[in-house]
């Protein structure tokens, strides 16, 4: 008899101590929980924001050029002047072209960016496009150094403030190349006065150069978009959650009733 109380004394312990566990875990579940949603949700909510800003991308590149002067207005009042489409005229300066390092279409080579002389007196750094890594002298391409008056369409491209990457290589001026955007330096290496330079870039579009080079139309627009799957990930996660926890919980109902 004796043992017997002993036994369901064990029981009745054995049983306490499982639900405390289960009262004690059940903060820390509710928290995990609520976080795993919130993180879904802020997914969710990044989704709708990318698929916003990639339709007003579509729209910005596909719409009628606008004149220089508009996309100067807009960047002198803070707006967003990326991907609009742009017409300009002016004479290029090739003796003072930049050469940035780029990749294009599976190819090393340079986009070359080429001052452009406004009528105003005024430059604009212009990417007239893509040339091979063995074509980066102009001698090489004679051709497409076109000469007198020119009218370009292309889209009005943002200067970076800083390099956007330690992982970058530091931008060597003394050959000239250019590993990112800095428009401050590459109005210095080609002799211009900072406050006649416009302070943005035009990516030229596709439109054929004499000889074919260089390659216009080398904007490449790549927005990552994978806040779908991302909440999907956590939702999921959460689901488990309540699956474990639920089973958890019956059989420790179940263990209580034994």
């Amino acid at each position: 008899m004796h043992a017997k109380a002993a036994l369901i004394v064990t029981d009745t312990k054995t049983t306490t101590s499982s639900q405390r566990s289960l009262w004690f875990a059940a903060p820390f579940v509710l928290l995990v929980l609520v976080l795993l949603l919130a993180l879904g949700t802020w997914q969710v909510k990044r989704l709708y924001w990318k698929e916003a800003l990639m339709t007003d991308i579509e729209q910005r590149i596909h719409a009628a050029p606008v004149p220089l002067s508009d996309i100067e207005t807009l960047a002198a009042s803070g707006g967003d002047i990326e991907y609009r489409t742009v017409a300009l005229s002016g004479t290029f300066d090739h003796t003072k072209e930049q050469h940035f390092f780029a990749t294009f279409q599976g190819q090393s080579g340079y986009y070359i960016y080429t001052p452009l002389r406004l009528s105003d007196g005024r430059t604009i750094f212009v990417n007239r496009g893509f040339v091979l890594y063995d074509m980066k002298e102009p001698a090489k391409r004679t051709a497409g150094e076109v000469s007198g008056v020119v009218s370009i369409e292309g889209l009005a491209r943002a200067r970076l403030a800083a390099k956007p990457s330690s992982l970058l290589p530091d931008n060597d001026r003394a050959k000239n190349i250019y590993y990112w955007k800095d428009l401050t330096a590459m109005t210095d290496s080609a002799g211009i006065e900072p406050g006649k330079v416009l302070p943005f870039f035009v990516d030229a579009n596709d439109a054929p150069n004499p000889g074919g080079w260089p390659k216009g139309g080398v904007t490449l627009i790549d927005l990552p978009n994978n806040h779908l799957q991302y909440a999907i990930t956590w939702y999921g996660l959460a689901l488990a959650l309540v699956i474990v926890a639920g089973f958890a919980y019956v059989r420790g109902v179940r263990n209580s009733r034994e």
